[in-house]
């Protein structure tokens, strides 16, 4: 099952350099966050002229300006470069990077993100739903997420600093407490643990979004995501919908 990944991460072991620099996690973080985002940011842009765009709008009503995504540009610019990079300094100093020559098997780098997932949910539900009873944490330290009661995609990374540690540290430390994931593995989680955070705020509810893949309503997705930011008072799991229940 390692043959199916390797010619993957022999492509991943020839930017080896890239891999160990320090900018690499910034770097990463922002380009697939952005990457992310811009397709739904194309939708903002058509919902306004395109019935059919707009019709899978969760909040018809709103739309996004050009200065609320520049807004929301700049504090993730500004955690990223002035909190999230140190860091990741720090980080590359005192854990070196270090990658294998093999790849994982495949089942397992699947059933780690699955678990990593799970892990990071719980996480974010424990904390989220703790700020939301607590008010002055949430005045504090997560109000500014809730300044936009419209979900669109760059409004996933609209947090605080402190918000934004907090969930970062629980996404780098998951793989860490599963005794150390396979590089590729951890990639992998952080791809899709963007992805759905994007998705959980892109004020889209698409006939491919991932909530209609999962069955059982097992996952939330952003319709229940954005009725969180609308009520403010349910659906506190970022993605999978157990714990709210």
């Amino acid at each position: 099952m390692a043959m199916l990944l390797q010619p993957l991460w022999t492509f991943v072991l020839g930017h080896a350099p890239l891999l160990r620099s320090p900018f690499f996690p910034v770097l990463f973080s922002l380009c697939v966050y952005l990457s992310f985002c811009l397709p739904f940011l194309l939708l903002d842009a058509l919902s306004t002229r395109w019935a059919w765009v707009l019709r899978y709008k969760l909040q018809p009503q709103s739309s996004v300006s050009w200065s609320s995504v520049r807004r929301c540009l700049a504090l993730t610019l500004y955690n990223h470069l002035v909190f999230i990079f140190p860091l990741t300094v720090l980080h590359w100093y005192l854990r070196p990077v270090h990658l294998t020559e093999e790849a994982p098997p495949l089942p397992r780098l699947l059933a780690q993100v699955l678990v990593c997932l799970l892990l990071f949910d719980f996480q974010s539900f424990a904390w989220h739903l703790l700020h939301h009873r607590v008010p002055w944490l949430y005045r504090t330290f997560h109000k500014v997420h809730h300044t936009y009661t419209s979900t669109s995609a760059l409004t996933a990374e609209y947090s605080g600093t402190w918000e934004t540690l907090s969930l970062g540290l629980f996404a780098a430390a998951n793989p860490l407490l599963l005794g150390g994931c396979h590089p590729l593995t951890e990639l992998a989680f952080f791809v899709v643990n963007i992805w759905l955070s994007v998705e959980d705020h892109c004020g889209y509810d698409l006939p491919w979004a991932t909530h209609r893949l999962v069955p059982l309503g097992l996952y939330g997705g952003a319709r229940h995501h954005d009725l969180h930011h609308l009520k403010s008072k349910c659906n506190f799991a970022p993605y999978f919908t157990h714990w709210d229940r």
